[in-house]
C-alpha cells in the first residue's frame, strides 16, 4: 500500500498556484493571478493569495469549482486569422462572436489566447492550452515583437517617422514602434509595416493619432518567430506542425509538458512550417 507524502516530500513539490493552474491549462498566469486577488480561488477551502504555494495534493477550486491540478497530457497551439466583428473573450455580451466559437473542443483545459487583438483589428492570434507557454509568449521580458499592416489616411514625414521611433507620450504613457517601413499607397490609403514589444491597449492606433493619421485598417501578420501563412483564410485556424511547437518550447527555453500528440485531423494540421528565422532570446 503507497504511504501519503509527508510534510517535506509536499513542501519540496509546491509551486505557485498560479504555476500550477497555468500548467492545468486553466489559464494564463496573469489571468489566474487575476482571479486569485479577486478572490475567486481557493485552496483547501480557504480564499488563496497572491504569492501562495500548492502542491498537487491540495483542493483547489476556482467560483467554487474544484479543479484538478495535472500537467497537460497534449499541448497544443493554434494560429487563427482573426476577422473583423469578434471579440478574444470567452464570452460577448454585443452579440457579434467570440474568436473560440469554431475552435476544437478540448477534453481537458481550456483555450488561452496568447493577448488580444480588438474587435475591429484582424490577422494572427495564437492560441493554446498551455498556460506556461501562452504566460512566456505574452510576457514583456521575453522580447518577442508583434508586426502589423497598417493603412492610413496620409502618407507620414520623415519627422513623424523618427517621433514614432523614438516614443511619444499618449495619455501618460510613453509609446513608440520599434520599426516603421513605408509599403504603398496612393491618394488616403497608405500602407506600413510597424513593429511593437508590447502591444499595449489600441496601441497602434494611438501612436498613429498622435501624428494625425487615422487608421483604416489593422492586421497582424507576426508575433515574435510565427508568421501567419497566405493560405490561412480570415476566420479559419490550423494547428501548428509538431517539428514547429517542439522548436518553440526550445527558442522559449520551456519544458514540455505531456507527450507529442495531435489529436486534430490532419487536414486541421498547418501545411507549412509558421516560423521564420527569429533572434535567439536571452536567459530569462
Amino acid at each position: 500500500m503507497s504511504r501519503p507524502p509527508n510534510a517535506a516530500e509536499v513542501g519540496a513539490a509546491s509551486e505557485k498556484l498560479q504555476k500550477l493552474l497555468a500548467a492545468a491549462g486553466r489559464g494564463s498566469r496573469r489571468q489566474v493571478e487575476s482571479w486569485i486577488a479577486a478572490g475567486r480561488v481557493s485552496v483547501n477551502g480557504e480564499v488563496a493569495h497572491l504569492g501562495q504555494r500548492a502542491t498537487l495534493h491540495d483542493q483547489v477550486a476556482i467560483d467554487g469549482v474544484a479543479v484538478r491540478l495535472q500537467a497537460l497530457t497534449s499541448p497544443q497551439l493554434l494560429i487563427l486569422n482573426k476577422a473583423s466583428g469578434v471579440v478574444c473573450s470567452h464570452s460577448d455580451p454585443e452579440g457579434g462572436g467570440t474568436i473560440f466559437e469554431k475552435l476544437p473542443k478540448l477534453g481537458e483545459g481550456r483555450w488561452i489566447s496568447v493577448g488580444r487583438l480588438d474587435v475591429q483589428t484582424t490577422g494572427l492570434l495564437l492560441v493554446t492550452n498551455d498556460g506556461g507557454l501562452a504566460h512566456h509568449l505574452m510576457h514583456p521580458s521575453t522580447g518577442l515583437d508583434r508586426e502589423y499592416a497598417v493603412r492610413v489616411n496620409a502618407k507620414l514625414e520623415d519627422q513623424d517617422v523618427v517621433k514614432l521611433t523614438k516614443g511619444v507620450e499618449v495619455d501618460g504613457e510613453r509609446l513608440r514602434f520599434s520599426d516603421v517601413r513605408y509599403y504603398d499607397g496612393s491618394e488616403n490609403n497608405f500602407w506600413y509595416h510597424v513593429v511593437l514589444l508590447e502591444g499595449k491597449n489600441r496601441e497602434v492606433r494611438r501612436l498613429f493619432e498622435s501624428v494625425g493619421c487615422t487608421v483604416s485598417r489593422l492586421k497582424r501578420v507576426r508575433y515574435g518567430p510565427v508568421i501567419l501563412p497566405s493560405w490561412l483564410t480570415v476566420g479559419q485556424w490550423a494547428s501548428v506542425q509538431d517539428t514547429d511547437l517542439r522548436a518553440l518550447y526550445k527558442m522559449l527555453k520551456l519544458p514540455r509538458p505531456g507527450r507529442p500528440d495531435q489529436r486534430l485531423k490532419r487536414s486541421r494540421v498547418a501545411k507549412t512550417t509558421c516560423l521564420i528565422p527569429y533572434p535567439k532570446l536571452g536567459a530569462r
